[in-house]
C-alpha cells in the first residue's frame, strides 16, 4: 500500500520507525488569489466556488457529512473532494486533528487556530505577501512545531506529525517558490486537472518573478513574500521545528515538495536547525505517477528527500466521482495521500479497507 519513489533507504527507515505509531494531523489552510484565475484549478467549478473550498473542506474534515453544513463542499467539474479520503481515515483511526488558519478570506465554521496571516495576492503581482507577515507565520509555525508531543512518551505518547494543507491554486505558488529558489521545476509540478496546465502556471509565475527582481541567491523568505502563499510560510516553520523532535510526514505532492525545498533554503540562509532525516513527503499514486507532471524528477531536483505514495486505487469503485481519480482528476489535497499512508502504517489498512470507508462517506453525499 506504500511505494517509495526516491531515497528508498531513508524512506524505509522512516517507515520502520513510525509503523504502528499514531499520528497527529496538522492541517494548514490558506488562500491565494491565484486560485481565482479562470482555469487555474479544478478544486471548485467556478472562481466563486474556489473561495470557499478550504473552509468547506475543513468543516467536512472535522464534522464529516452533515445534512446542513455551514459551507457545503463546492461542486467540482469532475471527481470528489479529497477530503473524503482524509475524513475516512481521521474517523477510522480517531486521529487527532488541529486546523490552522494561515490566511483565509473568512474563518471556517469549526474550531481553528488563527496564525495571524492573510490571504496572498496573485503570484503575477510579485508581491504576494508582506515580508512581516511571512516572518510572523514562519515564527508561529516554529512555535507550534515545538509543541507537538511526538517521539516523547512523557508528553503524550510516541507519535509522528502529519502536516497537510488546503490551498486552491497552491501548485502554482509552489512552482513560483521552486523557481524562485533556483530549482528547475518548470513542467514538473502537478495540478487538479487531468492534464496539467503548465503553460498557464509558468506564465503567471514568470511575470511575478520578473516583477519581484529577487536576484540570483535570494532570501527564501523574500521568495515567499514575492510568489508564495501563507500555508507555505507556516508549514516550513512547523516542519523544521517538529523534525528536531520526531518524525514528520509532509502530506502532499508538489506543494509539500516546495515546503521541503523551503526548509532546505531557510536552514542554509538563516541557520534555523532542522533534521531532514526525520522528514518524508507522502502523497497519492495519482500524483507520484501523473504522466502530465514529473513529481519524481522534481523530488530528485530538490535533493535527498524521500517521496512516498499510497497505492490507493479507485478503479473498482462503483461511485463515478471516485473513479474520476483514475482519469487524472483531483489527485490530492487536505493531506489525503498522507492520511492513506497513515492508515496502512498505523492500522494496516489495505485498499479494500480504505475503499470501503471512503465509499461509505461518498454514498451520503
Amino acid at each position: 500500500m506504500i511505494k517509495l519513489y526516491t531515497q528508498p533507504g531513508q524512506g524505509q527507515a522512516w517507515l520502520a520507525q513510525q509503523r504502528r505509531k499514531s499520528p497527529y494531523f496538522a492541517c494548514i489552510l490558506g488562500f491565494t488569489a491565484t486560485g481565482l484565475r479562470p482555469g487555474i484549478s479544478a478544486a471548485g467549478a467556478t472562481p466563486t466556488d474556489r473561495q470557499y473550498t478550504a473552509i468547506a473542506d475543513a468543516e467536512f474534515l472535522i464534522n464529516g457529512p452533515r445534512p446542513d453544513p455551514t459551507y457545503p463542499l463546492p461542486p467540482l467539474a469532475q471527481g470528489a473532494s479529497p477530503v473524503l479520503i482524509s475524513r475516512a481515515v481521521v474517523a477510522g483511526l480517531a486521529m487527532p486533528v488541529d486546523l490552522f488558519n494561515s490566511g483565509l478570506p473568512q474563518p471556517p465554521a469549526v474550531p481553528c487556530h488563527d496564525l495571524g496571516g492573510m490571504p496572498a495576492q496573485c503570484v503575477l503581482t510579485g508581491a504576494a505577501l508582506p515580508l512581516a507577515v511571512v516572518e510572523g507565520l514562519v515564527q508561529r509555525g516554529l512555535t507550534w512545531g515545538e509543541q507537538y508531543p511526538i517521539a516523547d512518551p512523557l508528553r503524550g505518547g510516541d507519535r509522528y506529525l502529519l502536516i497537510g494543507e488546503c490551498v486552491v491554486g497552491g501548485t502554482t505558488t509552489a512552482l513560483g517558490v521552486l523557481l524562485g529558489l533556483g530549482i528547475a521545476a518548470a513542467g514538473k509540478v502537478n495540478s487538479s486537472h487531468p492534464h496539467c496546465n503548465h503553460g498557464q502556471k509558468l506564465a503567471l509565475v514568470q511575470t511575478g518573478l520578473a516583477e519581484a527582481r529577487l536576484g540570483s541567491d535570494p532570501d527564501p523568505l523574500a521568495v515567499l513574500a514575492a510568489v508564495g502563499d501563507p500555508m507555505q510560510c507556516a508549514a516550513v516553520g512547523m516542519v523544521m521545528a517538529a523534525s528536531r523532535r520526531g518524525g514528520v510526514l509532509l502530506a502532499g505532492g508538489t506543494q509539500m515538495l516546495a515546503v521541503y525545498a523551503l526548509a532546505q533554503a531557510v536552514h542554509r540562509y538563516h541557520g534555523i536547525p532542522w533534521e531532514p532525516t526525520q522528514i518524508v513527503v507522502g502523497t497519492t499514486r495519482w500524483v507520484a505517477e501523473d504522466p502530465t507532471g514529473d513529481t519524481v524528477g522534481l523530488a530528485e531536483a530538490i535533493g535527498p528527500v524521500p517521496l512516498l505514495a499510497s497505492q490507493l486505487n479507485f478503479s473498482t469503485s462503483k461511485i463515478p466521482t471516485l473513479r474520476a481519480y483514475e482519469a487524472g482528476y483531483v489527485k490530492e489535497g487536505v493531506g489525503a495521500g498522507g492520511c492513506a499512508i497513515a492508515a496502512n502504517l498505523t492500522a494496516n489498512w489495505q485498499n479494500q479497507d480504505l475503499l470501503r470507508e471512503i465509499e461509505a462517506i461518498a454514498h451520503t453525499l
